[in-house]
């Protein structure tokens, strides 16, 4: 019975490592895109105000490049336009994208593998099944005959590779779906947020 078990088993480590994993990852992803580290709501408006009749100095800059993915975004187009008073529009623009396109990588980060742990975790389990399964009819004597009570049991003991397989991959799908819902609600954000800032910056911009 032991070698049955042992054989319906033998995938169960694998499937344990990317539960660990997906459950680092979800709590890491739930703390960084946090909207507090990446959009504060006010965050915006403030850096308008500020910057209303003049430019800030480097200082106020590096506080506002460390106070969120938005902020380092906005603290991009300030230190452009600081650097390159003749800086044309278009090229403010790319400064803004490029930035942006940092930000989203960091807001992305991570969730390529816990999308990966969602579609891998199921095969892992069957994987496991279907090995089971072999080694479980592998292991009944051709000459003694089966027993039903043990071949049953190892069966479900199979199964549950499959079973618990599909309870790492469906929340790990969800979140990672949720996450990046997210992800796309910030990117809307740092877009609108940079479209309302290149008119504003470019006030302080001296004409070629």
């Amino acid at each position: 019975m032991f070698s049955i078990i042992q054989a319906a088993g033998w995938p169960i480590w694998p499937l344990i490592l990317c539960s660990i994993v997906a459950l680092a990852l979800i709590i890491e992803r739930f703390s960084s895109l946090r909207i507090a580290r990446v959009a504060p709501p006010k965050l915006l408006d403030e850096v308008l105000s500020v910057t209303r009749a003049h430019l800030p100095a480097p200082d106020v800059v590096n506080k506002l490049a460390d106070n969120s993915m938005l902020g380092r975004v906005l603290a991009a187009g300030v230190r452009a336009v600081i650097s390159e008073p003749r800086i044309s529009e278009q090229n403010l623009r790319i400064i803004f994208e490029t930035a942006g396109r940092a930000a989203v990588h960091k807001m992305e980060r991570y969730l390529n593998t816990l999308g990966s742990i969602a579609a891998a975790a199921p095969l892992l389990g069957l994987l496991g099944t279907v090995i089971g399964m072999i080694e479980i009819f592998g292991s009944q004597g051709a000459t003694t005959g089966a027993d039903p009570q043990q071949l049953a049991h190892g069966i479900s003991m199979a199964l549950y590779n499959t079973a618990f397989a599909l309870m790492i991959a469906i929340p790990s799908l969800m979140f990672y779906r949720y996450f990046r819902g997210r992800v796309d609600e910030y990117v809307l954000d740092l877009e609108q947020a940079a479209e309302r800032m290149v008119p504003h910056l470019m006030r302080f911009t001296v004409p070629r």
